[in-house]
């Protein structure tokens, strides 16, 4: 089914080319902001007229008279200097509703993409022998969103853990273990499996110990970089215990993704390892394409429109003076990778805004290599940027000690305040329901307050504000849900088969001004998707589920549902079952956040 905003934008663009003799015209249709104006209204007039160098309000005239839309709106109505508004019929929005209803895949009558594309999706980024924080939270979460969304419009996506397991770190870490840390306890570290002997944890302590010893120990510190060496060359010992590090970590890390109900798997992992070979080849090519040069030593291309605070030539440094590559020689090399050998339509990164100047200058290099084009067909690079999460004294979000709060204990202590939730709402349910509920409400929460700010602003994490049984919360939106399958569940008690009453239904009677504007909006669900998948913003989704519940509210309020008359009562059960399917695949299956029966 084709969404009303796709076919209104087809046949007036169409008039507006009738009209002028042009066929590229833009209708640039949108959804109304003042339901009072109707419910989209066609933006594209005034910047054709300025074009043609016309009235906008005659031309807007030509372009009504051209148009024919009478199947799915009353008679377009121009507005101002030449807007046209346009009013769905219930007719139309009742054989939408129907249409959803028919469709049996649980797609809720949207269509895929008639050209799927295969697409990267890079996100998460842990740190290697660290453990998770917060600061990793928004890519791992938004980046999943992203993923869900596209797998869902049908495209082929191939999920990207890049982390940095590869560098001077290792050596560091490794060297310390062998040379510093007790014999005995380095036994049970590789003798025995990981996840038995050792946490993250503790090499997280390990890691903050050899870093001590690498700035105060000029010998410590050129053993650890023989040890990189060694690394590079495949020393059996050597690389041993640099996976065993590596599968701590990812281990550790993969509990987290579980929790978080994110579909990010140890396969999905391809880090600065994997690329360490192909880097020598970067340097070289972009050297025989006389795109690098030698500056101060180390090798630089400097893309033309960056520049320093002095106003002179940014370089984007690939190998420094002492022969060593950088981030900058990783991603180029990944970039050459995915295209070439993935064959991606699209790459999409999902890092923090801190790091635009660094992905705005590689998408410069990579253009000016040729990297990022195939078989004739450039490949979009999209750098997708999100803020801070704050504590609520406006700073990024620490402990009292100041450092990074971890992620599992947020999670954790999210869980906890959730239980009294459940419990003030649901007292009596049994011990191990009110827990399933907890995880559901706390780990929901913290993701929905997340998706539901703009993802380029700072937002100020409260667990208060993100618990909260009203307003644009997980638990509003759970216990939305929630309702509709009481009410579902209380029609079944009273002997309604409403499986029964729904299929094979023909008609609906929308007559009442709530089950209209409830109807309209279940039928703007795929709007929705496609404009968070298009601008990458998951608060698109949310904005759409939360005033999807807010109008089935306003729909309950004013129409009975149990008690309407009989040939009212099987619209009314079908908005209900619609708007609860709409807000469990909205949810659930695109934003990862779990439904719950009761509350």
């Amino acid at each position: 089914m084709k969404t009303a905003l796709d076919i209104l934008d087809e046949r007036i663009c169409a008039a507006m080319a009738s009209a002028t003799g042009q066929d590229d015209c833009s209708a640039i249709v949108r959804p109304t902001a003042d339901p009072k104006f109707g419910d989209y209204q066609a933006n594209g007039i005034m910047g054709l007229a300025k074009q043609f160098k016309t009235n906008p309000r005659q031309l807007a005239e030509q372009v009504v008279a051209q148009l024919d839309v009478g199947d799915l709106c009353e008679a377009p109505e121009i507005a101002g200097p030449g807007f046209i508004n346009l009013r769905l019929k219930p007719d139309y929005v009742a054989s939408q509703l129907l249409g959803i209803n028919a469709d049996e895949t649980e797609r809720l009558g949207i269509a895929q993409e008639s050209e799927p594309q295969t697409v990267v999706v890079d996100f998460s980024s842990p740190n290697v022998a660290k453990q998770m924080h917060v600061g990793h939270l928004r890519s791992t979460i938004i980046g999943d969103a992203i993923c869900r969304i596209e797998e869902f419009l049908g495209h082929q996506v191939i999920r990207q853990n890049h982390i940095g397991d590869w560098g001077t770190q290792f050596g560091m870490l490794i060297n310390y273990m062998f040379h510093v840390h007790t014999a005995s306890r380095m036994e049970e570290v590789f003798e025995a499996k990981p996840q038995d002997a050792f946490v993250l944890e503790d090499m997280e302590h390990l890691y903050r110990r050899a870093k001590q010893e690498f700035d105060s120990d000029p010998e410590f510190a050129e053993r650890s970089r023989r040890y990189v060496v060694d690394l590079q060359k495949g020393v059996q010992n050597v690389v041993r215990q640099w996976r065993e590090i590596v599968d701590l970590s990812m281990d550790e890390c993969q509990e987290v993704y579980n929790r978080l109900g994110v579909t990010l798997k140890k396969e999905h992992v391809c880090g600065e390892s994997f690329y360490n070979n192909k880097l020598p080849a970067v340097v070289s090519d972009l050297e025989a394409l006389a795109l690098a040069e030698e500056s101060d030593g180390a090798m630089c291309v400097f893309p033309e429109g960056f520049k320093n605070k002095e106003g002179q030539p940014l370089p984007f440094i690939i190998r420094k003076s002492d022969g060593a590559y950088l981030y900058a020689t990783t991603d180029l090399a990944a970039v050459r990778y995915r295209v070439n050998e993935l064959k991606v339509d699209r790459i999409v990164y999902v890092t923090d805004a801190r790091q635009a100047l660094h992905f705005q200058m590689l998408f410069k290099v990579g253009d000016m290599a040729g990297w990022n084009r195939r078989d004739g067909r450039t490949v979009e690079l999209a750098h997708v940027t999100f803020g801070s999460v704050l504590g609520e004294n406006g700073k990024p979000l620490k402990t009292r000690s100041g450092e990074n709060v971890k992620l599992k204990e947020l999670l954790d202590e999210a869980v906890e305040r959730a239980k009294s939730v459940v419990e003030e709402k649901n007292p009596d349910l049994p011990a191990e329901r009110k827990a399933e509920i907890a995880r559901a409400v706390g780990i929901g929460a913290v993701k929905y307050a997340d998706y539901s700010n703009n993802r380029e602003s700072d937002y100020v994490f409260s667990f208060n504000k993100m618990l909260a049984m009203d307003g644009n919360t997980a638990p509003y939106m759970q216990y939305a849900y929630a309702r509709i399958r009481s009410i579902e569940r209380k029609a079944e008690s009273k002997g309604v088969n409403i499986a029964q009453e729904l299929h094979g239904i023909d008609s609906l009677d929308l007559s009442e001004p709530s089950e209209l504007e409830l109807g309209k909006h279940l039928a703007r669900y795929g709007e929705a998707i496609e404009s968070a998948a298009t601008d990458y913003r998951p608060n698109y989704l949310t904005s759409y589920l939360f005033e999807l519940a807010q109008k089935f509210s306003a729909f309950y309020t004013n129409c009975p549902v149990l008690d309407a008359p009989p040939e009212k009562r099987p619209t009314r059960l079908l908005l209900c079952d619609l708007t609860a399917r709409t807000i469990r695949h909205g949810l659930s299956e695109l934003l990862g956040i779990a439904v719950v029966e009761q509350m």
